[in-house]
Order: structure tokens, then sequence, then C-alpha cells
């Protein structure tokens, strides 16, 4: 875990917590209509570097407005702001059925939110039709019968052909602040994020487009007006809580996956490892720094001090790729770990469980 902290920005009640004193992580959340100060929930969260690619292609020119603007015009009929439990955030359309994602702390615990289509629609109800609060995620569906002009989804993006340099362009409702456009670049990847439920999201965009609160489920979009992430956080450096220029979004491949599990299941089952790791004290690979007694890796005969270098068919480079392993897979799955222990390469088969609601102390870090 860094030297920093974390708070969400939610729909409803709470106030802001732990702050570190060089910077804050919070989710560019539903901004709070009402009061228009503090964060309305919290909880902590971290970022930590994991896999990230630095091959970066030469840097779009962000102040192309033609490039920009055409962009905006493209996807402003798609982005929506939502609001749920008194407070406001964004969101877009995934297809023509009426299905709209945003984020989970969006739409916090309710069943019922209001969309709106523009600042001159009227809103209209949708309902959530699930939330992953480990990728952060939520579906929310409308009547496509009560959308003004009809509906006009946007398509979503390979994230895994996203580049450091590329152009990224977020639109949203920060502060309440309908249809606002920035624009920027994609300033690194394979960062990982906190969930609200304090897991780890792996494989976040990182950006300089500005996010603020209220952004939070609106698109991260390509040059070509395709969603490459939802953006659902920012780092400060200090106590405030505007946007310093670094700014993080799920991909865009785990809004599929989780999007398709969500409509039809209504929620996602997480597998689980029982471990936290972090980077080793020399060479690759993820160290176990803790383990979760009577967990998936502890009874596989992991300990402390491991050094896990492959898990199923892929080398581990960092700490997030063990993340990013386990987030992909299902409960009961066989995971083969090859690790390193006291200089001697050794092997384990793992079946992974469901992951619990919130994890256990030795997970955390």
């Amino acid at each position: 875990m860094t030297a920093r902290g974390a708070a969400l920005l939610g729909g409803a009640g709470g106030a802001l917590v732990a702050a570190a004193a060089a910077a804050i992580l919070i989710v560019a959340g539903a901004f709070d209509s009402e009061e228009q100060s503090a964060p309305r929930t919290a909880a902590p969260a971290r970022t930590a570097p994991a896999t990230t690619r630095t091959d970066a292609a030469p840097a779009p020119a962000v102040s192309d407005a033609t490039t920009v603007g055409q962009v905006y015009r493209r996807a402003i009929a798609s982005v929506v702001l939502i609001r749920a439990g008194g407070g406001e955030g964004s969101g877009f359309v995934l297809d023509g059925s009426g299905r709209i994602v945003t984020n989970a702390h969006v739409v916090g615990g309710s069943t019922r939110v209001r969309v709106q289509f523009g600042e001159e629609t009227p809103t209209i109800p949708g309902r959530v039709v699930g939330r992953d609060r480990s990728s952060d995620l939520a579906l929310v569906r409308v009547l496509p019968r009560r959308v003004r002009g009809g509906l006009k989804p946007l398509a979503l993006a390979d994230s895994g052909r996203v580049r450091v340099g590329d152009l990224a362009v977020a639109i949203g409702n920060p502060f309440g602040l309908e249809r606002t456009l920035t624009a920027g670049v994609v300033s690194a990847l394979g960062r990982q994020i906190d969930a609200p439920d304090g897991f780890s999201i792996p494989g976040a965009i990182q950006t300089d487009a500005a996010i603020n609160p209220g952004n939070s489920g609106g698109p991260l979009l390509d040059r070509d007006a395709r969603v490459i992430g939802v953006n659902s956080q920012i780092e400060t450096g200090g106590a405030g809580r505007g946007n310093v220029g670094v700014g993080f979004a799920v991909p865009s491949n785990i809004v599929k996956a989780v999007a398709a599990e969500l409509e039809r299941d209504g929620s996602v089952r997480r597998a689980y490892l029982g471990v936290a790791t972090t980077p080793p004290r020399t060479g690759s690979g993820a160290r176990v720094r803790s383990i979760v007694p009577g967990g998936p890796a502890a009874r596989a005969g992991l300990r402390a001090g491991d050094v896990i270098v492959r898990i199923g068919t892929a080398k581990v480079a960092g700490a997030g790729d063990v993340s990013a392993a386990i987030f992909a897979a299902r409960p009961g799955a066989r995971l083969h770990v090859e690790y390193r222990r006291a200089g001697r390469t050794r092997d384990a088969d793992v079946r992974l469980s469901r992951r619990p609601a919130v994890p256990p102390p030795q997970a955390r870090g």
C-alpha cells in the first residue's frame, strides 16, 4: 500500500476520511447535488503500480480542436446524467435495448434512478439491473421509447490495444456541470486501484484528462469516439477534491465481461486466492506479504514470503499480474501456481474459492 489515503464520493451519507499528507485518491463519484461540498460516502482505497506498459505511441495533438470536437459531437448524445440518492453521476448508452453503464458507487444501493439525456430533456426512470462493487460497475436499463430522439449507443473499444500517449477524451457531469468535455492522453496502463468493496481492480487506465466528482460512470473515449474505459477515480495533491491530472478508468474489456454477467445474473461471482502481495525485494514476481489462514493459497501450501513467478500459464512480473489473473478467474477454478521459496522453485495447484464480501485483514494492503 502506498502512503496515501482514499475516499469514495457516493450518493448519500458520510464524509471524507483517510486523508494522507501527500495525496488523496478519491472516486470521481456521484456529485452531491444538494450540498455541493463534502463527499457523501467514504471507504478505504489505494493505488499501486502494477505491470505498466510504457510502449508509448506518438502523443496525439490534444490541441487539435477538430479531432476532439468530432469525438464530442459523435458521443455527446450517448452520455447521460444519473441521479441516485441525492447525488449525481454520469453514464453512457451501451446498446439499443436501453442498457446504460455507470459506476456502482454512483447508483449506491438504489434499485431505481433518474436518467437525463441532455439539458433540455426531462429525466426518465431507470432500473438498476445489477452492480459489481469489485469492478465498481453497474448496469441500468431505461425504456427506449421514453428516450427523446432515440438511443445512440457507444461502441466499446478493445482496451488491450490502448497505448500510452493515445488521445483520451472524457465526457460527463463534473460538479453538476452537464455535458462537460475534457481531453488529454493515456498516461499509463496497468494501474491497480481499489474497488468500493476494498479489493483491487487491476489494469486501470491512467489519464491526464480532467476528471472530477460527477464524472464517475462517464466514458473515456478514443479518437474514434469508442469507449476505452469508465471514469472512476482521481488522485489529488492534498485535501481538495479537484483534478490534478491523474485520473483512472476501468478498462472497457472489463466492462464487456461485467455488463454481460450483470445482464444475465444481476451480480458477478468473483474468485478468491487469499493473499496480499507486494513487489519482491529483487527481480520480478509478486511476494506474498500475508496470507489468509484457511484460504485457498494457504490450503495449497503457500506461505508469507513466497514469491509467485507464474500463475496459470502466465508469467508474473508484478503484484498486479496476480490480481489480474484472479480477477479474470471463476470461483472453483484450479490454477497452477509456481513460486520461489528459499531459493527453490516450487509448484502448487490452487482451487479458488468465492470472494468474501470484504477482504479479511490478512488480504488487505
